[in-house]
């Protein structure tokens, strides 16, 4: 397995992760999870992406439950924060409020004092930016998160993260996770560009696009059994980016 840096930062991980959305704590048993993590480790991967909205906390739960039988130091545990966790009016987005209240959250859903890598799931255009960077601070001066990041933001507002953490003295993001596969390379135009300029990482989702670079969908057929695109609970995503013949024809030219 091969490590790097996390952009220009010190902390170095696996250049693949596991990931659980869909996966861990909602479409695959506790004992198949168990393994997936098993095999994941011996395999050198040394960390571990989940999110708070993954089936409302069952997949932190689940998570750090699996992580319980390994030394801490020995992954880098990252989650998010800004997605529905309730009816309430304070029960989502990067506000200071849900901010601080899900991070104590996740930190007992995963049974650990600190969250490596704490990730803003998506912008919240109802929250001055200022307000989640200074939480953002505020949490790492606290000893609960170690860095913080964002996942799908568009370039300009990266940008404008990086420049008014500098002005307010805080801890910039240091990683972006966009959705980039050979099949959506839409972060190229300029959110890798920024990125790069700015020493952030980038760990992407969806690289194999929902599966459907494996080659195993083919055009014209119906999915086969027990395939996300089969499962009706799991393939929205997957149908309206991906699921046309000539799509799935370039798929199986890779």
């Amino acid at each position: 397995m091969q490590y790097r840096q996390l952009g220009k930062w010190g902390v170095r991980i696996s250049t693949i992760g596991l990931g659980s959305y869909l996966t861990i704590g909602m479409h695959v048993d506790d004992e198949t999870a168990k393994q997936c993590v098993k095999s994941a480790f011996d395999s050198g991967i040394n960390w571990i992406d989940t999110a708070n909205a993954y089936n409302l906390g069952q997949a932190e739960i689940t998570v750090g439950k699996l992580l319980a039988d390994y030394d801490r130091d020995d992954y880098v545990l990252a989650t998010k924060v800004w997605g529905p966790m309730g009816d309430g009016p304070n029960d989502r987005g990067l506000s200071a409020k849900h901010v601080f209240e899900q991070c104590h959250a996740s930190l007992k859903r995963l049974q650990t004092d600190y969250i490596d890598l704490y990730q803003c799931h998506r912008p919240d255009p109802d929250t001055p930016l200022e307000e989640t960077i200074r939480i953002m601070e505020d949490l790492a001066r606290q000893g609960k998160i170690l860095y913080w990041g964002v996942s799908e933001w568009p370039a300009e507002l990266i940008q404008e993260a990086v420049d008014l953490a500098a002005i307010m003295g805080c801890r910039p993001p240091i990683s972006n996770q966009p959705r980039y596969s050979l099949m959506w390379r839409v972060p190229e135009e300029a959110v890798f560009p920024t990125c790069l300029k700015n020493g952030l990482g980038n760990v992407v989702f969806s690289p194999l696009a929902h599966g459907v670079l494996t080659g195993k969908y083919e055009p014209g057929q119906p999915p086969p059994p027990n395939t996300r695109a089969a499962d009706d609970t799991q393939n929205q995503i997957m149908m309206d980016m991906y699921w046309t013949d000539e799509k799935l024809q370039k798929a199986q030219q890779v």
